[in-house]
């Protein structure tokens, strides 16, 4: 039966009922289950901004990686060792000359320097330009290459063998391309470095000369690739399987050379001077590369018909395959172009009223001019005419097409470079 208190109980629940249904409705009022969502164009605009930042700050950093080798002659008394120069050379009428003239200008003893050159089959009159300067220089020799065997690559045969036909009291190996010319004390200070550090390999980067359009727009930006994509430091540490080289200058010991079987170990590689730095370095020998602006100057190609091809070639080794190569050309599209359209289309969509826009225009803008301002400083860096620091989107774009060729040539298992053709 109901006691004396259950109407007094049945109207503290309805009191009850009435507070809860009260703060319900006042915490739907007060905290809505909804959160605004960000502008589109200002998360853009900032990633944008991220994005370069980091890239330059990394550039930065790079930039103190490698040393910078100047022209250094020997102390007076000291014995500098015994070195062969192999230059390499296939229809390089253009190039050979001058060449074997900054080689011959070298401020290291007479007895001790020897140049070989080795003649890949040119179509074209470098044999005789060699010739010639054999006959009034004993220091220079001109080698004949063989017919190309099967399953190697011709620079990498050229190079084996003119080390096949060197003096056997060779104590360094320097394999020079022959678009490259020497500062006359350039091979002094490399021999004097590598001994310092104790290197059994030290390669130089040279100083580029750009001539043409396509030199211009195109090798700045993959510089800057170069740049931005690989972990100079984290890579040239003694216990990284990596290593970072080029061809233009390697200087490396003999007697390194020899125990790791030299180009024969590399024979097939279409980039056969990272294979060989990476072969030295896994057998336990000391890389390094390092700014060689200073000593050597070089011109690599001559316009598009030159350029396009000798990138492709090896581009695709030079990025680490396929699938970072691919990921790399698609970044720099897309962060270039940016700075171009972002402030535009931010812009826009402000002076049409939108708050978020005109928020997004401040990181938008310092990202774009961040990117210019530093691509400005790379035409100066370069010795080109300004403007060219303007026109970054479209190198980078068209060193993009150069990577999908690169890729297609390496999926397709065929590499054509100087009138050969490379399964």
């Amino acid at each position: 039966m109901p006691t004396v208190c259950e109407p007094f109980r049945i109207l503290l629940w309805q009191d009850q009922g009435r507070l809860w249904q009260a703060s319900r409705t006042r915490s739907v009022r007060y905290f809505p289950t909804t959160m605004p969502r960000a502008d589109p164009l200002l998360v853009v605009s900032s990633l944008f901004l991220a994005a370069v930042v980091w890239l330059i700050a990394r550039a930065v950093r790079q930039n103190g990686v490698l040393v910078r080798v100047g022209p250094s002659p020997a102390p007076a008394g000291s014995l500098l060792p015994t070195i062969t120069v192999v230059v390499p050379a296939r229809d390089e009428t253009a190039n050979i000359g001058a060449c074997l003239r900054s080689l011959l200008a070298q401020q290291y003893p007479t007895e001790r320097l020897r140049i070989v050159v080795v003649d890949d089959d040119s179509q074209d009159d470098t044999a005789s330009i060699v010739a010639a300067m054999a006959a009034s220089d004993s220091r220079v020799t001109l080698l004949a290459a063989p017919p190309l065997p099967p399953g190697w690559k011709g620079k990498a045969h050229a190079c084996w063998y003119a080390v096949q036909e060197m003096p056997a009291d060779t104590d360094w190996v320097c394999f020079l391309d022959a678009d490259v010319r020497a500062h006359p004390l350039a091979l002094a200070s490399a021999v004097q470095l590598a001994q310092a550090g104790a290197l059994d390999l030290l390669s130089l980067a040279p100083r580029h000369e750009l001539g043409s359009l396509a030199e211009r727009l195109i090798i700045p930006c993959g510089l800057y690739i170069l740049g931005f994509s690989k972990d100079q430091a984290r890579i040239q540490a003694p216990e990284s399987e990596q290593a970072l080289c080029t061809g233009q200058f390697m200087l490396v010991r003999r007697r390194a050379y020899q125990q790791v079987g030299g180009y024969a170990g590399v024979r097939d590689s279409i980039c056969e001077d990272l294979d060989f730095a990476l072969l030295l370095k896994r057998n336990g020998h000391k890389v390094r590369l390092e700014d060689g602006s200073a000593v050597l100057v070089t011109r690599m190609y001559t316009g598009w018909g030159t350029l396009w091809p000798g990138f492709a070639k090896n581009l695709v080794d030079m990025l680490g395959g396929p699938a970072r190569t691919l990921l790399t050309a698609v970044s720099a599209i897309v962060l270039s172009w940016c700075a171009v359209t972002l402030p535009l289309i931010d812009a826009a969509v402000c002076h049409r009223g939108a708050h978020g826009a005109c928020v997004a225009l401040l990181p938008a803008l310092l990202g774009s001019a961040a990117a210019f301002g530093l691509h400005l400083a790379g035409a100066l860096h370069f010795g080109i005419p300004w403007w060219y620091g303007l026109t970054f989107p479209i190198g980078y774009t068209a060193g993009a097409l150069i990577a999908l060729d690169s890729i297609r040539w390496r999926l397709a298992h065929r590499v054509e470079w100087k009138g050969r053709r490379y399964a």
